[in-house]
């Protein structure tokens, strides 16, 4: 048996997107779809049901994830030792009030040892949606984080859809697409 090369509609939509978002690297192309590049795993969670959480707000009440079924959720891991963190809220901030009308919720979830520096950072960051704490790392140990920031995006049926496991310019142009895309479903 021979491999032949596939040429359908589907193998040349992939072609093009693929050219495209080649100026972006292949490395953040291969992490948002959620495969192994040499520095970092496959994400185990993709296509997986998310793993539900209850956490404290940093202000504001609490939030359980399982109370968002229905929305797009997008979840960021977040240190106040982590320079790009804020970058990235600041960037998840504008997609928040972009789209919290199509149905999108937003949480940082802070991953710091202490309570009081993650408060600290957690009011600093001017953003319209709730800053959680999580100081014993139960769900960030269930969300496999590995990196910050680490953002997870959950589709209206509860499961886990794309990571980002790093932040910049490139990364948040695709971020965007991959956000739509779900907001469409």
């Amino acid at each position: 048996m021979s491999w032949q090369r596939p040429n359908g509609p589907e193998w040349r939509g992939f072609r093009a997107r693929a050219g495209a978002l080649s100026a972006l690297g292949v490395g953040v192309l291969l992490v948002l779809a959620g495969l192994p590049t040499r520095a970092q795993p496959a994400y185990e969670l993709l296509g997986q049901p998310a793993p539900d959480f209850a956490l404290r707000a940093a202000a504001g009440s609490n939030v359980r994830l399982s109370e968002h079924r229905g929305e797009v959720v997008v979840v960021s891991f977040w240190s106040s030792r982590c320079t790009p963190c804020r970058g990235q809220l600041a960037a998840l901030d504008r997609s928040y009030h972009t789209y919290a009308s199509a149905g999108l919720a937003v949480y940082g979830v802070g991953v710091d040892d202490e309570p009081e520096r993650a408060g600290e950072f957690a009011h600093s960051v001017a953003v319209s949606f709730a800053m959680l704490l999580d100081p014993s790392k139960t769900v960030s140990r269930s969300y496999q984080v590995d990196n910050l920031p680490m953002t997870v995006l959950i589709d209206r049926g509860g499961t886990v859809r794309r990571v980002l496991r790093d932040y910049d310019q490139a990364s948040e142009a695709l971020y965007l697409q991959q956000l739509r895309a779900l907001l469409n479903e």
